[in-house]
């Protein structure tokens, strides 16, 4: 845009240049020296890089002005707003990512806590069943021992019982058998009758 505004400054200057020499011609003929200098002259004015053409600076200037004014509405009106709203919605994501993350680890410590009161109250009562049990067969054998001791006992006491009615029977029938031998041998040595009582009084008094 610079360079097409110098290029048409510096068509416009070559083109009155020649209408200057013509001019100049119908007149007085210059000298040698006047001609080479306005020469030279024209020579160093088409040398000059348009963009640094003093002459130029001010349209220069103006289309910076200009230049520099639409970038700045451009980015105020259309770039800064986008810009803004994806920092805005990146920042809403970021949020809500951060609030999600917390939500998730206030859940997950809390099912980590009731995991552990569950697995205390289960060791709890696996811990109270296990003594239940032990409880109850302690109970259930002291009180099949002792059963046991009392169907001992009764077997025993019955048998001392047999054993004693059958050792009474017994001493009574040796005792009979005992009177019986003594009469039938006193009556072989004294020869006569025997007092039965007296023979069972005297049975009595040696098995005393």
């Amino acid at each position: 845009m610079f360079v097409s505004s110098a290029q048409a400054a510096s068509t416009t200057a070559q083109n009155e240049t020649p209408a200057h020499a013509e001019t100049a011609a119908p007149g007085a003929a210059p000298d040698a020296h006047g001609t080479a200098t306005h020469s030279e002259t024209g020579v160093a004015h088409k040398g000059v890089f348009p963009p640094f053409d003093t002459s130029h600076f001010a349209s220069q200037l103006l289309w910076l002005a200009l230049t520099f004014a639409f970038f700045y509405l451009f980015l105020s009106r259309v770039v800064l707003p986008r810009i803004g709203g994806i920092i805005e919605t990146r920042r809403d994501r970021i949020a809500t990512d951060l609030d999600q993350a917390a939500r998730m680890k206030q859940e997950s410590d809390e099912a980590l806590a009731a995991y552990e009161q569950e697995l205390a109250e289960a060791k709890q009562k696996a811990g109270s069943i296990a003594q239940t049990a032990r409880d109850e067969s302690k109970a259930k054998a002291d009180a099949e021992t002792a059963q046991i001791s009392a169907a001992l006992e009764k077997k025993l006491a019955d048998a001392e019982a047999s054993i004693a009615s059958i050792k009474e029977k017994a001493m009574a029938g040796v005792g009979a058998i005992a009177e019986e031998t003594a009469t039938e041998i006193v009556k072989k040595i004294v020869g006569g009758t025997v007092d039965k009582a007296s023979v069972t009084a005297a049975v009595k008094a040696v098995r005393g």
